[in-house]
């Protein structure tokens, strides 16, 4: 009987920690949408040294962002967000410098890119974001110089702390999806060698 009771028990315990993993993130995420982006906002506000105003960018139309790094050697991570994003937004995005030196296109199809550039000196970056999509959009950019010294568990912020109990409510519902498969699994095996053994009789 222990045996056959094996995968029922082990498909509960999956469950209920999916059922926990989904308590916990639904107790600290917004319910709302002005809430979400407030919280979406206090987040990139941790990450990042400077965030622009937002700009509107028509179909067509284009718009640009700089940013100046008074170091050498830093790594600048950077990105763009569209704030109102719907699935057919797309944005052409060319970054250079004061100089015209190209540090690379890109295209945006996703609400947030991010890329990383290393700048090997003093400089000034121009990013001209151009929207190649069929409607108006939102955007802002957002810049950070050595993000690799970035410590989220160094920082006693709510919305940090907010970050890490979503990741651990994350690690729950994989370890929950995973044992409820083996305890599926488990219960078919069971269930085809019940049906073997009445057959041996």
């Amino acid at each position: 009987m222990i045996v056959k009771k094996r995968g029922p028990i082990i498909s509960i315990i999956g469950l209920g920690l999916i059922v926990i993993s989904l308590s916990v993130a639904s107790s600290i995420v917004p319910n709302n949408i002005s809430e979400i982006n407030n919280f979406s906002n206090s987040l990139f506000e941790e990450m990042f040294d400077e965030i622009t105003d937002e700009i509107q960018i028509m179909p067509g139309d284009s718009t640009y962002f700089s940013y100046s790094i008074f170091s050498s050697d830093v790594p600048l991570l950077w990105g763009i967000r569209i704030t109102d994003y719907h699935p057919s937004d797309k944005l052409s995005i060319k970054v250079s410098n004061i100089f015209g030196d190209d540090y690379g296109d890109f295209i945006q199809n996703d609400p947030i890119l991010f890329e990383m550039l290393n700048i090997a000196q003093s400089d000034t970056l121009n990013l001209e974001i151009k929207n190649i999509g069929t409607r108006n959009v939102h955007v802002t950019a957002m810049f950070s110089e050595d993000p690799d010294n970035f410590d989220p568990l160094s920082n006693s912020d709510t919305s940090m702390n907010t970050v890490l109990i979503l990741a651990f409510s994350g690690f729950l519902l994989i370890l929950g999806i995973i044992i409820s498969v083996i305890g599926t699994t488990v219960i078919l095996v069971d269930l085809k060698n019940n049906q073997g053994n009445k057959r041996s009789y």
